[in-house]
């Protein structure tokens, strides 16, 4: 029997590479010939592996995926991966800054104010960030034609609460089954806590990366906490194959590149929230931290999507900037021309200018539904467009994110980070939010099992305010 070891085989990852060709301009068409010709599997929809194992292909797909690598993509020049090119293209002056909010009369600096707000708002920030996770867990990989119907079956539509089965038709939830791994701990009468998710375990990380190494802590820190203190198994796309680059002996920043068609999606980018929390008023530097932990396992726009949150939310955490000046400075530290930053500004005009939120999306899915569901391109543009159409509401903002579809958890907790750091407070959120949290997550990161949301906000205040 063969052991099925999602994310990495190279035989399901050829057709993930020729997919990733499409998207960045590579002409791949000899190549897709010569993989189909053998026998080989187009990239699954929504799965790490292809339908059948195929060891037999494994010599074909290694030669393959290094022919892939060696073709040029002409969007280099727009989208380039050094932290020095990228710097050079992001309109980094306050000036192009502030051109790209129209609420935005200057540029936030660290807020003065009392010595606790920072540290209430880093609670409310990491309650947000659960309670938007725990929200889209069980629709994660539903079309977006699913999540809707499972929540008008019970009159949750538009989205303001969680999902439920009670009342659900059996037959919708045969057509369209909860995700199974979060069925169990994530819908509304069987949640008790926070459950684990990567979506809170990569923060968790991070919060240990500072303590253990500060600020100054390079790529390669990054690594060695993963061999530290990351199971292999809660790892996922891009990180997956990153961690097997380091156990074969590929060091940073080639292990993002390596055999790795997954270095574009989101995966950076749900690790970033930690690097903006700690920079209140600082994005510049908040989206270089978020630079040096995301070339571990990504380039270009998955880079991107991890400096944008970063950036965000550090413009956030100065307690005087707005969610529309906060996405301003998110974009003002990304190269302009990228799909990445695009797909941003899409996500805002799209929704300023229609106030159906499901329209918003409709025409966000039509523009970007060729990419596939994890990619960070899609899921910036879906989540930039709740946070504006809700306008710093908390419940409109994670709702919004997760009614928006695509990698469902991913955004919903981005979103939460953002709009409960703009609440201030975690008493500024709505209860039914919180309560079911029980102040108690769940993780397989060591020394963090059960801890409670008030502590992760002191712990990450103390990284906040260390000189």
């Amino acid at each position: 029997m063969n052991l099925r070891v999602t994310w990495v085989q190279p035989e399901d990852l050829v057709g993930h590479e020729l997919r990733q060709a499409a998207e960045d301009g590579r002409d791949a068409t000899a190549i897709a010939a010569r993989w189909a010709a053998a026998g080989g599997s187009p990239a699954p929809t929504a799965a790490g592996a292809s339908p059948g194992p195929r060891p037999d292909l494994r010599p074909l797909a290694e030669h393959l995926l290094d022919e892939l690598a060696a073709l040029p993509s002409p969007l280099s020049p727009a989208e380039p991966t050094s932290l020095a090119a990228i710097r050079d293209l992001a309109p980094r002056s306050p000036a192009a800054i502030r051109d790209l909010s129209p609420r935005s009369p200057a540029v936030p600096r660290p807020g003065a104010g009392p010595p606790d707000r920072l540290r209430d708002a880093l609670h409310a920030a990491w309650l947000g960030r659960a309670a938007g996770c725990l929200l889209g867990k069980p629709v994660e990989k539903l079309p977006l034609a699913a999540i809707r119907a499972l929540a008008r079956a019970t009159g949750n539509w538009p989205l303001s609460s969680w999902f439920t089965a009670r009342g659900v038709p059996p037959a919708l939830l045969a057509a369209h089954p909860w995700n199974r791994r979060s069925a169990a701990t994530s819908l509304a009468e069987n949640i008790d806590g926070m459950p684990e998710d990567d979506d809170l375990n990569y923060p968790l990380l991070n919060l240990l990366l500072l303590q253990r190494y500060g600020r100054g802590f390079t790529t390669a820190d990054v690594a060695r906490l993963w061999l530290d203190e990351l199971p292999a198994g809660r790892t996922f796309t891009a990180e997956r194959v990153a961690y097997r680059n380091l156990l074969d002996g590929v060091e940073p920043p080639l292990t993002a590149a390596y055999r790795n068609p997954f270095r574009e999606w989101i995966g950076a980018q749900i690790r970033a929230d930690v690097h903006g929390w700690t920079h209140p008023g600082d994005p510049a530097a908040a989206a270089a931290q978020a630079y040096r932990d995301a070339a571990l396992t990504h380039t270009g726009n998955g880079i991107y999507g991890a400096m944008f949150v970063a950036a965000t939310l550090a413009a956030a955490a100065t307690g005087t900037a707005d969610v529309h000046r906060s996405l301003a400075c998110g974009l003002g530290v990304i190269p302009p021309r990228s799909r990445l930053a695009a797909a941003v500004r899409l996500g805002i005009e799209s929704a300023r200018a229609t106030p159906d939120f499901d329209v918003v999306v409709d025409r966000l899915h039509a523009a970007l539904g060729g990419y596939h569901w994890v990619h960070a391109v899609p899921n910036a543009a879906v989540l930039a467009a709740a946070l504006t159409h809700a306008d710093g509401d908390f419940s409109r903002s994670v709702c919004a994110a997760v009614s928006g579809g695509w990698d469902t958890d991913s955004n919903g907790a981005t979103a939460g980070s953002v709009a409960g750091l703009l609440a201030g407070h975690p008493d500024r959120l709505p209860e039914r939010w919180t309560a079911p949290l029980k102040n108690r997550l769940s993780t397989s990161v060591p020394s963090f099992d059960g801890i409670g949301f008030d502590t992760l906000a002191a712990k990450t205040h103390l990284e906040a305010v260390r000189p």
